[in-house]
């Protein structure tokens, strides 16, 4: 069987609309409607007219097309793709940060449960984080989970005070990148520039060129004529079939749960059009408060 064509197929007969980020297999990517990172994803599932979603990712962005799309039915190939980074913040600490910290406001990063979105005040990505924090009107702001990001933010906001919930927070797989990896990939591509994504450790911000989002990078590094990638191995597909002439060198970081969705997995979710997802109703109402006023401050 050619899944690739059959899932064509059955996107179409099931009036489907398959969006996949941008860390999915080569071979994932190449089958979708869309592809983007967090906040592309996000405002994609709100403007659909398909009546079927399907996600491939890691659950929470299966959970926000659901949350901004409840009408419509969602499907994700493995419900088991979770988010370590997510995991870190709970709903109950989200509660506790707020009753310590009264009227200040709750940023949470998209990477987060819906019930744990359902606790904050507004959501943001990688992409948007330091022009959501800068539309608040408070000075001080609790962020979290990843305190690498509210690093960065807090760089580029400094009119703002940012208290990170948790204080180490962080995803495994930007986090364990080193200063040391960066130098060496200096050292084997002399002429490249650097960019890293804002989940890295500072100090492998500072030994970077540059700092953006995947989208951001998809935009952006076309303008040189070669770049060292420092964020998940999976946004090297995307960037060289855009920019075929450009020379693209990644380092070591591969998020396993980004690369459990295969080509029969896609298939057969919508073939018998399985794990769908559900969000309780309330949980759902409070979180999509949260990533609507995202949203809009990222218009």
């Amino acid at each position: 069987m050619n899944y690739a064509e059959e899932i064509r197929r059955l996107a179409k007969e099931k009036d489907a609309l398959i969006l996949v980020h941008n860390y999915e297999p080569a071979e994932i990517q190449d089958v979708a409607d869309i592809c983007g990172d967090s906040l592309e994803l996000a405002r994609k599932a709100k403007e659909a007219d398909a009546k079927t979603l399907v996600i491939c990712g890691v659950y929470f962005m299966a959970e926000t097309a659901k949350i901004l799309s409840p009408e419509k039915t969602v499907l994700i190939p493995r419900p088991d793709a979770g988010c370590a980074l997510a995991d870190q913040l709970t709903p109950e600490m989200v509660r506790e940060a707020k009753a310590a910290h009264p009227g200040v406001p709750f940023v949470v990063y998209v990477n987060s449960s819906a019930a744990t979105k359902a606790e904050c005040d507004i959501t943001c990505t990688s992409a948007n984080a330091a022009d959501v924090v800068r539309s608040l009107k408070e000075d001080t702001v609790l962020f979290g989970p990843d305190a690498n990001l509210a690093a960065w933010v807090r760089k580029n906001v400094p009119e703002k005070t940012v208290i990170t919930v948790p204080e180490d927070g962080g995803c495994p797989v930007h986090h364990k990148v080193t200063v040391e990896e960066v130098e060496a990939a200096r050292k084997e591509f002399p002429n490249a520039t650097v960019i890293c994504h804002p989940e890295c450790a500072p100090e492998v911000q500072k030994a970077s060129d540059m700092i953006g989002s995947t989208g951001y990078m998809i935009r952006n590094c076309g303008e040189k004529q070669e770049w060292i990638i420092v964020t998940e191995s999976g946004i090297l597909h995307p960037l060289k079939k855009r920019y075929p002439e450009t020379a693209f060198h990644g380092i070591e970081a591969v998020c396993d749960n980004m690369k459990l969705i295969t080509l029969k997995d896609l298939y057969e979710t919508l073939a018998e059009g399985k794990n769908e997802v559900v969000v309780e109703k309330e949980t759902a109402d409070r979180a999509r408060k949260a990533i609507e006023r995202m949203i809009e401050a990222s218009a």
